[in-house]
């Protein structure tokens, strides 16, 4: 009984218990964090450029990559959209120091870093053999400088240029060393490269056409600093002017021999010699007036306004002189991104026929390609010299 009662107790109070027992509320759940936003979409353009940034017109190469260089800057500070991604552009530079091996090489690791356009080459050597690889590997080159007419004559379809050619150069210089400098006589020297030799033997088509008379033709190469043996064959067959087929590093050592020799004719040259540093290089060898050459480009008017801006522009940022090509090359990487943002893609295979048909007005003038790639209605800009400086004659179209 009394074991009874001590259960009967403890039920109780277990009963009781349950029955004082409130059901507690499930804690609520922990708030779960905020979604990041998403980040927004990006496209990693890349932009091949070559120069030969060693060698004895690295002055002209690096001249080029600064015009690339400040090409991308700019567009990146734009802010550009490419099919509703934002584009952030890349430059990847390579020296090829005016060599076609070491240009070729260059261009195969642009290849190999799948590059989606290259701006180059300089020479006409290095970007003739280099255009093979971009061409088979489908990648648009568009040559800021290259003149030989071989380049955008071999079919591919991703090969363009932003300036004359050598038909339109040669032939012009040779036209106005006959009709305007009034020579009778003239002699020709080239360096033997894919330039050198283009642009001299069209210089001696429109020296012919012009009814002059070409007395010699002489050859160097593009490193050579002696040229006293050819200079004095030429002196004795007493030439009014002089045209070499090549740069400025080679054209400055030949006038100062030409002074030792005594020889006084004119001289002349394509844009290879066509720079701001000629003088430095040819020292007491220039004379006002006695140098004469044409720059593959050129604007006058309203246009001309854009390209100073551009040269106080390059001046303040590089602290130096534009040499020649930067405006070419700062325009040509411009063409470039245009053609893929109207495209919608940085695909070479979709951007393409968009650069086929640009129509784009840069600092060196409005750019638009014919069927071969070429530049269509370039211009040509012929230079003297005149106190150090070169002095613009007149811009032919």
């Amino acid at each position: 009984m009394q074991v009874n009662m001590k259960l009967a107790v403890l039920a109780a109070a277990v009963a009781l218990a349950a029955c004082g027992k409130k059901e507690e509320a499930p804690a609520p759940a922990a708030a779960a964090p905020a979604a990041a936003p998403a980040p927004a979409a990006e496209v990693v353009v890349k932009i091949g450029h070559v120069g030969p940034t060693s060698g004895a017109i690295a002055h002209l190469g690096k001249d080029n990559e600064n015009g690339a260089r400040m090409a991308i800057e700019e567009l990146n500070a734009a802010g550009l959209s490419i099919g509703g991604a934002k584009a952030k552009f890349e430059l990847l530079a390579e020296d090829d120091a005016a060599d076609p091996k070491q240009g070729t090489a260059a261009a195969q690791k642009l290849v190999d870093a799948k590059v989606n356009g290259v701006i180059g080459h300089l020479n006409s050597g290095t970007t003739i053999p280099a255009s093979q690889l971009y061409n088979d590997a489908g990648i648009p080159q568009i040559s800021p400088s290259a003149t030989n007419p071989k380049y955008t004559r071999q079919g591919f379809a991703g090969a363009f240029r932003v300036v004359a050619d050598d038909v339109h150069l040669g032939g012009t210089l040779g036209k106005y060393a006959i009709e305007t400098l009034k020579a009778k006589n003239v002699a020709v020297i080239d360096d033997r490269t894919a330039y050198g030799q283009g642009v001299a033997d069209e210089f001696e088509k429109g020296v012919k056409a012009a009814g002059g008379t070409v007395v010699g033709r002489e050859f160097t190469n593009d490193k050579a600093t002696d040229f006293n043996a050819i200079l004095t064959t030429l002196k004795a067959k007493k030439p009014d002017v002089v045209f070499f087929g090549g740069m400025d590093a080679v054209a400055g050592p030949m006038l100062k021999q030409m002074k030792q020799l005594g020889i006084k004719a004119k001289f002349m040259g394509g844009d290879g010699i066509c720079s701001s540093e000629l003088p430095k290089l040819a020292g007491d060898g220039i004379s006002d007036e006695q140098v004469f050459c044409a720059e593959a480009g050129g604007v006058e008017g309203e246009q001309k306004a854009g390209m100073d801006k551009f040269r106080a522009d390059f001046k303040t940022k590089f602290n130096a002189d534009v040499q020649v090509y930067a405006p070419y090359v700062y325009d040509a990487v411009k063409v470039m991104a245009n053609a893929m943002v109207t495209a919608g893609s940085a695909d070479p295979k979709v951007y393409l026929p968009a650069l086929k048909a640009t129509s784009y007005n840069g600092v060196t003038g409005k750019i638009e390609f014919d069927e071969k790639g070429d530049i269509k209605n370039g211009a040509l800009t012929l230079m003297t010299y005149k106190g150090g400086q070169r002095t613009t004659i007149a811009v032919i179209r």
